[in-house]
């Protein structure tokens, strides 16, 4: 995908790029479990080279001269979200399923997620970072990840008009994705109607203050007790480490480029795949990816256990810790000296 996009982005002839997904899924993240297996049996290099690859493409999406339109047709979570929300124009369908979950597998929410969720509403993007909780497209519309919806059996038509606009800058595409937009209506049940109540929990300065404050509203809201439960289920069963360095690292990225957030994102990756802090990546992997027992045994296993000194590790530069591990460099590209979040 780089190598073309390098190539597209200096062809004439090319005006804008769409990306979308080949099947049911527009992309449902990286290859982890290859990650993992080559990881586990001594090849660093290959972990090593991904994510450094799928950042550096995050980053070319995110500072492309062209406009880029995500066509996001089917589940788009981790990595495809990486590719997917840093697009200039991000269309979602009634079929869209978005998710951040790598807190559940003991990574963190990465790919620029600490910049492109710190920008929704509130504190937004701390409860989907914390809890995975998937959307559907009318909830990425009204929260901000998406910038257009438009019904699934009109894609090939948009696309089709697409080819037939010339030329083909931002403001025609947007005006031509107008013309099929659609305004989905938001379900009863939407998390994102419950942004009051995420907003007094998830602003909370930490983990076990947040968990704390939402087993205190489940007992004075009736209403509101089955998505609560759901929220504080779902943090109580992520590593307790990721948790806590997928806050910091939310928290640092809403004050942060772009470039300071990826660059982040990669030191905290290549921490934990050298597992000399911990090992809940490769746990996390074994038990919900490769042997699905579903019963990872976290390190350490309570949240009271990881002290802020240990999370602190994980933010620590690359360099001189070994030769192989470096921070990540980022190129200038076209003259830009950062990227701008498209949200």
């Amino acid at each position: 995908m780089s190598r073309a996009l390098e190539a597209y982005e200096c062809d004439p002839a090319v005006e804008c790029i769409t990306l979308k997904g080949k099947g049911k899924a527009f992309c449902a993240g990286g290859d982890v479990k290859g990650v993992i297996c080559t990881s586990g049996a001594g090849h660093w290099s290959f972990a090593g080279a991904f994510y450094r690859s799928e950042l550096m493409l995050d980053y070319l999406i995110a500072t492309y001269t062209k406009p880029v339109i995500a066509l996001v047709d089917g589940i788009v979570m981790g990595g495809g979200a990486g590719l997917a929300m840093h697009a200039a124009f991000r269309v979602v369908t009634e079929n869209t399923v978005f998710a951040m979950p790598e807190a559940s597998i003991g990574l963190f929410a990465d790919v620029g997620a600490s910049k492109f969720l710190s920008k929704l509403p509130g504190s937004f993007g701390e409860y989907l970072a914390l809890t995975g909780t998937r959307l559907d497209g009318g909830e990425m519309l009204a929260c901000g990840l998406a910038s257009h919806y438009v019904l699934s059996k009109d894609l090939p038509l948009l696309e089709k008009s697409l080819c037939e606009e010339a030329p083909l800058r931002k403001s025609t595409i947007s005006d031509l994705l107008s013309r099929f937009a659609h305004k989905p209506n938001l379900k009863e049940n939407s998390s994102f109607r419950r942004l009051e109540i995420i907003n007094r929990c998830f602003s909370k300065p930490t983990v076990e203050e947040i968990l704390s404050s939402l087993q205190e509203n489940e007992v004075e809201n009736d209403r509101e007790k089955k998505w609560i439960k759901d929220a504080i289920r779902s943090m109580r069963s992520a590593s307790p480490t990721s948790l806590k360095i997928t806050l910091k690292s939310m928290r640092e990225g809403r004050a942060q480029t772009m470039e300071q957030c990826l660059t982040r994102e990669y030191t905290i990756s290549c921490h934990m795949l050298r597992r000399s802090m911990h090992r809940d990546f490769y746990e996390g992997s074994r038990a919900m990816l490769i042997d699905k027992d579903n019963k990872p045994q976290w390190d350490p296993p309570k949240l009271e256990l990881v002290t802020d000194e240990m999370v602190d590790k994980f933010f620590v530069s690359l360099d001189g810790i070994d030769p192989y591990w470096v921070n990540l460099q980022l190129p200038i590209r076209s003259g830009q000296t950062m990227a701008r979040a498209k949200l």
